[in-house]
């Protein structure tokens, strides 16, 4: 069973990308608001997927990917987005992340990148 951290300053996001994570047959391991929790969470659960919002207080989607990637070269990122932020998913991608996804997305879509990114399909 895949394991996920969900990283994402909205509590509604992260309790709705959680379920249908679960509702795939994955297992949330962790949650983190901002960047740092989600650099600190990594490094104490290693998780096989990470989903992470790009636009967080503390410490941006951005900076933890490059903090995570610098440590864990083989760490899976998945990024979420709002539209309008290719210029960031670009920097995102070029930091280390392996996909994106836009919000709002079906969670069809989810499990679709989550399988690409590891692999499972």
């Amino acid at each position: 069973m895949p394991t996920v951290l969900v990283v994402d300053d909205a509590l509604f996001m992260r309790v709705t990308i959680g379920n249908i994570f679960k509702d795939f047959g994955f297992e949330v391991v962790g949650e983190a608001a901002n960047g740092k929790e989600a650099v600190l969470l990594y490094d104490q659960l290693l998780p096989d997927l990470v989903t992470m919002d790009i636009t967080m207080p503390v410490m941006t989607g951005i900076e933890a990917v490059q903090r995570i990637k610098a440590k864990h070269s083989d760490a899976n990122i998945i990024m979420i987005t709002a539209l309008g932020q290719q210029t960031k998913i670009k920097t995102a991608i070029e930091s280390g992340a392996k996909d994106f996804i836009t919000k709002p997305f079906q969670p069809e879509q989810l499990k679709e990148v989550a399988s690409n990114v590891l692999n499972l399909t």
